[in-house]
């Protein structure tokens, strides 16, 4: 085995991002983390051993060649948008962005979606956390206002999240989007058991589409029907976290 250890098995977006950028998220596999947390957890906040999600962290930084450490946040399911090219960026952020080379934008989730960003031009990449409540108060709109360009030369990439069949929710998170757009209301199927089936990815397209973001790509993946390939919180309470990672070369 050499120093990098096993290939790590990955996702990269297909997109047409421009070349300098380089985007990757995380499958379970290739690390060395022992249940429940098995075996590529890169949360460092879920109770595995620290030791452990250091090799991993070093694993993934060695095959996908960083050019620096990735800047792990403390996400708290807000709409903050940490600028990494700035001193003294934010340490709790659920979203962040990047215009310069050494910067690595990263968000973890375990069902929650990760959406990344990139301008056409390849000046600048984001990251951004969105679980539901990230999704009603703002945290893509906020995304997209700090890149501080026209919403028409982004691309948006939606990553791994739990599908619409393993996501229940009640009426308050309904009532969260629809309140605010009546168009959020094709992301909720009822159940019959009086509530909803959650679509995270239609409410991420929904709300990326009124912020002028018409160019969308991924959103097909399921966290919780997959368990050999991904965590799921939802599924397995205690577990270990994915990571979507975005950077400029």
């Amino acid at each position: 085995m050499n120093a990098a250890g096993p290939s790590l098995p990955l996702i990269v977006p297909q997109w047409p991002a421009p070349p300098r950028v380089r985007a990757a998220f995380t499958l379970r596999g290739g690390g060395v983390s022992g249940p429940p947390f098995d075996s590529l957890n890169l949360g460092a906040r879920v109770g595995d051993a620290p030791a452990a999600v250091a090799e991993n962290r070093r694993r993934l930084a060695t095959q996908l060649q960083l050019p620096g450490e990735p800047c792990w946040l403390e996400q708290v399911h807000g709409t903050t948008v940490a600028d990494l090219d700035a001193p003294g960026a934010a340490h709790s952020a659920d979203a962040a962005i990047a215009r310069r080379a050494a910067c690595v934008c990263v968000m973890q989730v375990a069902d929650c979606m990760p959406v990344l960003f990139a301008t056409r031009d390849g000046s600048a990449v984001a990251a951004a956390h969105a679980g539901w409540r990230g999704l009603a108060a703002g945290v893509l709109e906020a995304t997209v206002a700090q890149l501080g360009v026209a919403p028409r030369e982004l691309l948006a990439w939606l990553g791994p999240a739990i599908g619409a069949p393993h996501f229940e929710v009640g009426e308050e998170v309904r009532s969260a989007f629809v309140t605010r757009d009546t168009a959020a209301g094709v992301a909720f199927s009822a159940n019959a058991r009086g509530r909803w089936q959650c679509d995270l990815a239609a409410l991420a397209r929904t709300r990326l589409a009124a912020a002028g973001v018409s160019a969308v790509f991924g959103g097909d993946w399921c966290t919780y029907s997959e368990p050999q390939r991904f965590f799921s919180y939802r599924r397995d309470g205690q577990c270990g976290r994915m990571a979507a990672l975005i950077w400029l070369t």
